[in-house]
């Protein structure tokens, strides 16, 4: 009898054995199976005529969900590598590898599609008696040029007009299942193409060259080099092959742009992956890209686990960003992935960004990447100039010095836009009183609350903790408390008042909240409706402004004096992104940072000699100081109520790895934030200067791990190839 091998959705490095019926299920396919008092969905992963178990004590599957696979043999490949290089339990790899839908067990066949449709009585009506409803009437003149699916016609009109014309019997729905449409490539319609300049011809025949082969791409360019229509100029023979591309950006904030770019000049349907749609909506474009349905899809970090029928390209849009790292449950980082599925499945990888993380930058310095450089901005567009600003002894109105004030104004009378970055929402970081020096805290986490004034309370940013804002102290009762520090809040509040003609916007993770709602709002940047722009790292993010001529960065200095060894890198990668926002069209740009340190030697080097002069001699200091990309790190974390748990357990692996000669232990030591939620937290970071060593001795001791007396007092994980150390 057969031996049926699954991977189920618990925490545990193993696979669990049943026993099938007549019927065999097959090797990727769903099952549904017994586990103690639960009843589990699991996709079968080996089949073997033996089990370690005894064969009498094991279950049987209990239902075949799937007659066909929906893992295939590449994607089998990824999951059991990622399961091996993370090691992490291969269910909840492969449960991440899934829509969420197909986990808890809804069909793999594609479902009906609902359109909205007009009836007899909608088609003869005349429009005309609608005009004391205007919005009803929008609606059937959309109907009456096509159909529109359901979901579309919510999220684009008035749910009231909706519903009225549905009661009037002038619209009705109508469910459609349709068989796999894969005519794409008969229906792509070819846009002008810009003339290529001599870098980026060079860069797309580079890429052609490597049709049907694997090999990786490091597309070097500065911000506004055009490395888009690279992407687009690779793209067009592959399309024409009937092969699919996807493609990786860091942000869902880009996806509407990209979108909109790629469909503009190939005239195709492009499928979206982002955690800002629906479980169905998901699962939609995971069946069409899986069936061969969609030349191109576009998504954030988890699309690198789409399917394709027909791969022909990879593409990783500004690969630095952390974002691409997955910080909890799987750690796995998708540019890394990206690279071990474009071996897998024979294709070429192009990794694009102008501020090259710096093991992807050693990688092609080395040779094992194709390097290709674009060193001019596109078209007619200049670099922007870089200056700092020294604000010792100099007053700050909302955080901004009057010296940068006037220049603000200067653009502004121009007819340009300016885009101010801070990294922190809120009204203010701390709230302090002005008698006895008392911040008010989040007892939780040992962090001052952030003041967010508009919604009138204090919440703390690590765990989410939020009260009203306090009349008077805590400690002494005095009724002087006051708003320490700037954030995004005060600084649209100052900036209105003091730019009373002007428009201005904020853009970060508290006004951009909502479907939808940061489209619209990129969108009336782009229309010219605001200009001021304010925000968070959410602008920095590869956003094409062709108005704007100045960006000013705020309140940076204490990334200058981080205890992580990353942390000039990042602000490196900071700088020269907000940078390149600015002079992306015929205006010339410039940008400014305020600091309290100018003379110091990172802005120094980052505003004489550009991005990659500081990564030349940051991998330098990487090799000499022993640090990734030149050694290889793996980190424990523990979290417990008491922090002397958390610390024995950590001593406990510290001593399980003292055996292996090539693998060093630093720790336990407390991390960078030392409590959070209510849990104090520690790490250990083991490193080695082989890659295959620090492998070898994790694979030989992380199971010991879990059989470890303090495993179930503490929260542990592992991240291998750690980049958040707090």
């Amino acid at each position: 009898m057969s031996i049926i091998s699954v991977a189920l959705p618990i925490p545990k490095r193993r696979l669990f054995d049943y026993l099938a019926d007549d019927k065999i299920p097959k090797i990727g396919a769903r099952v549904s199976v017994s586990f103690g008092p639960r009843k589990l969905i699991g996709v079968v992963w080996e089949i073997n005529q033996t089990s370690d178990w005894d064969e009498n004590k094991l279950k049987k599957i209990q239902d075949i969900i799937d007659d066909e696979p929906i893992f295939d043999a590449i994607q089998h490949k990824l999951c059991t590598w990622l399961a091996q290089y993370y090691k992490h339990p291969i269910g909840d790899v492969v449960q991440s590898a899934m829509p969420v839908a197909l986990r808890k067990g809804e069909s793999s066949e594609a479902k009906p599609t609902v359109y909205f449709t007009l009836t007899d009585s909608g088609e003869s009506l005349d429009l005309g008696t609608l005009s004391r409803a205007p919005k009803q009437q929008v609606i059937l003149e959309n109907l009456r040029k096509t159909k529109l699916t359901k979901s579309k016609v919510i999220s684009d009109f008035s749910a009231s007009a909706i519903k009225a014309l549905s009661q009037k019997e002038y619209i009705t729905e109508v469910s459609v299942v349709s068989a796999h449409d894969t005519s794409w490539l008969d229906n792509i319609v070819l846009q002008d193409k810009p003339v290529a300049n001599v870098e980026q011809a060079i860069a797309i025949s580079s890429i052609e060259a490597k049709q049907a082969q694997y090999a990786c791409f490091l597309l070097d360019g500065i911000t506004g080099s055009g490395k888009t229509e690279v992407y687009l100029q690779a793209i067009e023979p592959v399309l024409k092959q009937g092969k699919q591309v996807l493609i990786l950006v860091p942000e869902i904030g880009l996806t509407p742009q990209t979108v909109h770019r790629f469909k503009y000049r190939f005239g195709i349907d492009v499928g979206i992956l982002h955690s800002g749609l629906t479980n169905n909506e998901r699962l939609q474009v995971w069946q069409k890209s899986k069936n061969g349905e969609l030349g191109i899809i576009i998504g954030t970090r988890s699309a690198i686990f789409t399917p394709m029928k027909n791969p022909g390209l990879l593409i990783v849009d500004e690969e630095h960003d952390a974002s691409y790292k997955q910080q909890d449950g799987l750690r796995y980082h998708a540019r890394d992935l990206a690279v071990v599925r474009a071996h897998a499945e024979n294709i070429p990888l192009v990794l694009g960004t102008a501020t090259p993380a710096l093991e992807t930058l050693n990688n092609a310095v080395s040779g094992k990447y194709h390097h290709l450089i674009l060193q001019q901005r596109a078209g007619n567009a200049s670099v922007a100039s870089q200056q700092v600003f020294d604000i010792r002894q100099q007053p700050l109105q909302f955080g901004i010095a009057q010296g940068m004030l006037d220049r603000i104004q200067q653009h502004l009378e121009q007819g340009s836009q300016v885009m101010l970055f801070i990294n922190r929402r809120g009204y203010a970081p701390a709230l302090m009183c002005h008698q006895c020096g008392y911040v008010e805290q989040c007892t939780r986490c040992n962090k001052p609350f952030t003041l967010h004034s508009q919604l009138n309370k204090l919440q703390c940013h690590h765990c989410g903790c939020a009260r009203s804002i306090p009349q008077q102290c805590n400690q002494c009762h005095s009724n002087e408390l006051n708003a320490m520090g700037v954030g995004t809040e005060q600084l649209e509040l100052g900036l209105t008042k003091y730019f009373p003609n002007y428009s201005n916007i904020r853009i970060d993770s508290d006004s951009a909240r909502g479907k939808s709602k940061l489209d619209k709002m990129l969108n009336s940047i782009n229309n010219n409706e605001h200009q001021i722009l304010i925000g968070t790292q959410i602008l920095s993010k590869g956003h094409h402004f062709p108005n704007v001529t100045l960006v000013l960065i705020l309140d940076i200095d204490g990334a200058l004096f981080s205890a992580d060894f990353r942390a000039a890198e990042n602000l490196a990668q900071l700088i020269t992104q907000l940078s390149g926002r600015a002079g992306r069209a015929e205006k010339p740009g410039e940008m400014w940072l305020q600091t309290h340190d100018p003379g110091h030697p990172l802005l120094q080097d980052l505003i004489n000699n550009g991005y990659a002069h500081f990564a030349k001699y940051a991998l330098l200091e990487r090799k000499t100081a022993q640090l990734p990309p030149y050694t290889f790190q793996a980190l424990f974390k523990a979290q417990a109520l008491y922090a002397k748990d958390a610390h024995a357990f950590l001593q406990n692996i510290a001593d399980l790895f003292s055996q292996y000669q090539d693998v060093w232990c630093l720790g336990p030591i407390p991390a960078l934030m030392e409590k959070r939620q209510g849990q104090y937290r520690m790490q250990l970071l083991l490193q080695a200067n082989q890659r295959s060593a620090l492998q070898y001795a994790l694979g030989q001791e992380v199971n010991k791990i879990e059989t470890l007396f303090l495993a179930n007092k503490v929260r542990w994980s592992l991240d291998i190839d750690p980049q958040d150390f707090s």
